[in-house]
């Protein structure tokens, strides 16, 4: 049984998330101990043990631990992966989009189609937004090989959730690797500015003042506002840089007492920032990346904005799992996943 430190690195849920995810792809068993130990709330919290149980779920994994504010987990699967329709909830607002990130690597592999149904936050702190997922994260799965669809059926903010995401995945996918070292030029910038269940000033001033700020890029723009409803109350801004070879994705969300101006301010700045950097992909996308380059033929090169802790963090717990080199170069920020 492979043994991880969950205080290691960043120590943050990416090592549960990536650690069952392996753990049902090869078929080995996990034990996770201090789990988060070093934040706030340490243990496990409720979109953590939502994941765990959705990747016991297609694996027939045996548990223990699984349970809010748990510091220790051990995860054994007992099947394959088993593709099929599934449906998860998080309740209130726990981000169904890393839930999403947790089943979609061993669904994605196994033989057979999958569709799932995740209820639960799709724009909140700290994950990847609805809009993320769909407009740069599933694009670059399906340039890997992965067949990969994903739909917003409503947005869950913070604190009431309330939000849906369906995902559809063609199964038996044998990703390929990648060489993203340079990203080509910059063809547009699109994107969507949010305002649920607020007045439509609000979305229209964000896209406005985006618009402003990203006119030096001398791209097409198409930065849309969007008046919606849901459950829960929130608004946000969500950018995607698309390049001739890959995207980059960025956003801010709302909150009270910010002006629509400055949550405009927020999103546009780090996408500016990034384009600057000449790399090929967002630091937040490498992160995400490195688990399916890992299960990829052949070999990836990938240059990056940042190499953070978080990626790390998430090459540590890939290495535990599988026998495949992993380099970081720090001062040029690329990525070298050897050949399998």
């Amino acid at each position: 049984m492979i043994t991880l430190d969950g205080s290691q690195g960043e120590g943050g849920g990416q090592i549960i998330r990536t650690a069952v995810a392996l753990s049902a792809i090869t078929g080995q068993p996990v034990r996770i101990e201090r789990v988060r130990a070093g934040r706030e709330n340490p243990g496990l919290r409720p979109q953590h043990v939502t994941a765990v149980e959705a990747v016991a779920a297609i694996c027939g994994a045996v548990t223990r631990g699984v349970e809010v504010g748990s510091d220790t987990i051990i995860f054994e699967p007992r099947s394959p992966v088993r593709a099929g329709e599934y449906e998860w909830g998080v309740g209130t607002a726990g981000s169904a989009c890393l839930v999403a990130q947790t089943v979609l690597l061993p669904l994605a592999l196994a033989q057979g189609a999958s569709k799932l149904t995740l209820y639960g936050g799709t724009h909140v702190p700290h994950s990847p937004s609805g809009h993320y997922l769909r407009d740069v994260y599933a694009p670059m799965l399906l340039r890997m090989g992965i067949g990969i669809e994903i739909y917003m059926g409503s947005y869950g903010w913070m604190p009431e959730g309330g939000g849906m995401l369906t995902i559809y995945l063609e199964g038996g996918a044998r990703p390929q690797g990648q060489r993203l070292l340079e990203r080509g030029p910059l063809e547009r910038v699109f994107g969507y500015a949010v305002g649920c269940n607020l007045p439509s000033h609000i979305p229209q001033r964000m896209a406005n003042r985006a618009i402003n700020l990203l006119d030096v890029l001398d791209v097409p723009l198409d930065i849309r506002p969007q008046r919606t409803r849901s459950v829960s109350t929130g608004a946000g801004l969500f950018l995607t840089a698309e390049y001739a070879n890959g995207r980059a994705g960025f956003g801010m969300l709302g909150r009270k007492g910010m002006p629509s101006e400055e949550v405009a301010e927020r999103a546009v700045t780090p996408l500016l920032m990034f384009h600057d950097s000449g790399a090929a992909v967002d630091e937040r996308l490498m992160d995400q990346l490195v688990l399916p380059l890992a299960l990829a033929e052949g070999e990836s090169v990938v240059s990056t904005s940042a190499i953070t802790s978080h990626l790390r963090t998430n090459i540590d717990v890939v290495r535990a799992f599988l026998d495949r080199p992993i380099a970081v170069d720090e001062e040029k920020r690329v990525v070298t996943v050897g050949r399998q």
